[in-house]
């Protein structure tokens, strides 16, 4: 199993999974142009797409998952409390999933997780094939609950939110109601919520970590370095974050 960013930040997220010539997408929160044009420079065919699959109904998180799928005629795996805030309950395409129901798409297994988030009814994911290698995909919570811990526990990959340092929303420009609910428990993880999530995670195992949805106001890429370079007992320069408006490389498990 590998995968692959196609961008992540407040402006759209999208992961690219792939099993043998297999893949599926977490999120399309890109236009379908802007999608296939980075599924394309990620070296791989659209048409091995078997669905996306939705965390929830945010703009940067689903605007062009109909749109591809459509084209595609691919399935598009949300909850119902997505699928109905996105007006997907009469699509042919959409198939309804539940927390801790493991949904099989091509050469992957999907287990969604409920995570805390001021949405109709967010999910995240932990993907595994067939070997075993599981990666966990995380982004889009305010709190860490013992249910999103024991979930995680065991990924040989971590794609985690790293989303404000706190002092910086404190003192930035967004205004105080949007400052709060960014903080709060419905909200986003900040660099040190990371950094004990990561701390509780590690294990042996684990090969590769990366950071995203690292906002462009409220946060600094070095800030993020610095946090898990710690923990992960390496150079800040070793820690890998994701971009927003540029592809990953792949990452093997």
């Amino acid at each position: 199993m590998k995968y692959c960013s196609l961008g992540s930040g407040s402006r759209g997220n999208s992961t690219l999974i792939a099993s043998h010539n297999q893949a599926i997408l977490i999120d399309c929160g890109f236009s379908r142009k802007v999608i296939l044009q980075r599924i394309e420079q990620a070296g791989l065919s659209a048409d091995a797409l078997t669905g996306v699959f939705v965390t929830h109904e945010h703009g940067d998180h689903a605007k062009g998952v109909q749109a591809l799928c459509e084209l595609l005629d691919i399935p598009i795996y949300a909850s119902f409390g997505t699928a109905r805030k996105m007006a997907w309950i009469e699509h042919p395409l959409w198939r309804c999933i539940r927390s801790d129901e493991v949904v099989n798409s091509g050469a992957l297994n999907v287990m969604p997780v409920v995570v805390p988030h001021d949405a109709e009814e967010p999910l995240q994911f932990v993907i595994e094939n067939a070997e075993g290698k599981r990666l966990g995909v995380l982004s889009d919570l305010g709190t860490l609950t013992p249910h999103i811990l024991n979930a995680y526990r065991g990924c040989h990959g971590l794609q985690l939110e790293a989303n404000h340092d706190p002092e910086m929303l404190m003192n930035g420009p967004y205004p105080p109601g949007l400052r709060a609910r960014v903080a709060g428990n419905f909200g986003h993880l900040s660099n040190q919520q990371c950094g004990e999530l990561l701390q509780r995670l590690h294990w042996d195992g684990l090969r590769h970590v990366t950071a995203g949805h690292i906002s462009e106001k409220n946060n600094a890429r070095a800030l993020v370095s610095q946090t898990l370079s710690l923990i992960l007992g390496c150079s800040t320069d070793e820690v890998t974050l994701l971009e927003q408006d540029a592809i990953s490389g792949w990452l093997q498990l």
